[in-house]
């Protein structure tokens, strides 16, 4: 069942729920716990691009590897030594790193040109891990699951249990949290043994990623970067969802599965009226999403907060 469907059949779970008013500080990183079995196989679309890639030009510096199961060992022994890698997720390229190391997050931070104060997402492999990072037992059952595994950042108080690191987004009381459906970086977050830290492999202003030549004039900060073709999704990074209080919640910010109503007021600059694979729910965005709130304010409010992912 691909992404629109899944959400489209699960979103009522939402329905319930009533508009935040004001938007809390947040903050965004992606992430990985525990070794966990790998489902085999790789998703069709990221075989077909692997199997476009040319090593001519672009493995001239040696860190160029294919994004597949084969090479994940060698992924996760880099972030394990604290280094930067560039992956494909279902979104955008990235740049990872264990998350725990205050080392590795602060040259992610030094490669993208970017301001401490901005702070990241984490990614982890499974929906069930989400909840040692992350408050979780306000939701409704079964609310994660039909998000997830997707191209939806989830922002969640990170609470006094989670195992992440304070030095991680100091002074910010949320994080957001993402699970790709991109199996290369899902099995590198299993395997690591941490969360990771995810960014958009980028300087920090400029354009999104959606080929490892966009941003080939950082792969000299990388120890690998890992090549899964042109990805299909655009650059609109991810729907920005917050979680964070009990029975309500709010869109930071409209991504790729986001398809803007006209009935519900103008669409704001730069914000793509249908991306690719954007959802069919016109109706169901209306009622449960973006009727409560200007959604240019909240366009303009999401870019303070939130990171590309």
């Amino acid at each position: 069942m691909n992404i629109s469907t899944r959400f489209g059949a699960k979103l009522p779970l939402l329905s319930n729920l009533v508009p935040i008013r004001e938007v809390p500080n947040l903050g965004f990183l992606p992430f990985s716990h525990r070794k966990r079995g790998f489902r085999s196989g790789f998703s069709k679309k990221m075989a077909l691009n692997v199997e476009k890639f040319d090593v001519g030009v672009e493995n001239q510096l040696g860190l160029i590897r294919s994004a597949t199961e084969s090479n994940a060992d060698e992924a996760i022994e880099a972030l394990k030594a604290g280094k930067v890698i560039a992956v494909p997720t279902d979104t955008l390229y990235g740049f990872a790193c264990d998350a725990c190391s205050s080392e590795a997050v602060n040259r992610i931070y030094d490669i993208k040109g970017r301001k401490h104060t901005s702070p990241l997402a984490i990614c982890v492999g499974d929906v069930s891990d989400i909840e040692h990072f992350a408050v979780t037992d306000h939701l409704p059952h079964g609310l994660l699951n039909s998000l997830l595994p997707g191209p939806v950042t989830i922002v969640l108080g990170r609470g006094e249990s989670s195992i992440l690191e304070k030095s991680l987004n100091p002074g910010l009381d949320s994080i957001g949290v993402r699970v790709p459906d991109s199996d290369f970086i899902r099995i590198i977050a299993r395997g690591s043994g941490s969360a990771l830290a995810l960014t958009s492999a980028n300087l920090s202003g400029q354009p999104s990623s959606v080929s490892i030549k966009d941003f080939e004039n950082l792969w000299e900060h990388c120890a690998y970067v890992y090549e899964g073709g042109v990805l299909p999704a655009g650059r609109a990074g991810s729907t920005v969802v917050d979680l964070t209080k009990p029975g309500k919640y709010r869109i930071l910010r409209p991504g790729r599965t986001f398809t803007w109503p006209k009935s519900i007021g103008a669409r704001p600059r730069g914000t793509p009226m249908r991306s690719p694979k954007s959802l069919e729910l016109k109706n169901d965005l209306k009622s449960t999403y973006l009727t409560y709130q200007d959604p240019c304010e909240a366009t303009r409010r999401s870019s303070a907060h939130s990171s590309t992912y």
